[in-house]
């Protein structure tokens, strides 16, 4: 008996109709979700403020994380190398890599994430934004890395960069 293949369903998101998140450093703009519907990825942009952090070092253990900057510059850690990616630059971390990001020194960035293959990541999205704004604890973020595919690490490298003296 062979499986039938459904085709993947379109996915549309006006802008008028995207949730937005927000914390501190920067607006989340909630694109589209495995979990709402978008299978294969998962996408939100976010802006971030003049030099705001970002991510600290993490990895995925199954998605590959992909970034376009729209405008502005973004500064990355990808494994121990730190670059600055500008308008117009895209990036792909593949699984397992740590990587990290921020907005670059005096600079504002607009980014387009997407995770792909696609898992509900919107919930964790919130998540950190409640964190960052003193409405939850912490070690809910950790307590929720399997959920979101979503490990923290150590790097010395990124700590170097993010207190000027790498």
């Amino acid at each position: 008996m062979s499986a039938i293949n459904t085709p993947p369903a379109v996915v549309l998101t006006r802008r008028a109709d995207a949730e937005t998140c927000s914390d501190p450093s920067s607006v989340m703009t909630l694109l589209a979700d495995s979990d709402g519907g978008a299978g294969g990825f998962t996408s939100y942009r976010s802006t971030f403020a003049k030099g705001a952090a970002g991510a600290p070092a993490h990895f995925h253990t199954r998605a590959s994380e992909l970034f376009f900057v729209i405008g502005g510059s973004l500064r990355v850690l990808v494994g121990e190398e730190v670059t600055v990616l500008e308008e117009g630059d895209f990036l792909a971390v593949p699984p397992r890599t740590p990587h990290a990001f921020a907005a670059a020194p005096g600079r504002e960035a607009d980014v387009l994430f997407v995770f792909t293959p696609g898992m509900g990541r919107f919930d964790y999205l919130r998540l950190l934004g409640r964190v960052m704004r003193g409405e939850a604890d912490p070690k809910e973020i950790a307590e929720s890395s399997e959920r979101f595919d979503n490990h923290y690490v150590d790097s010395p490298v990124w700590r170097a960069v993010l207190e000027g003296s790498a």
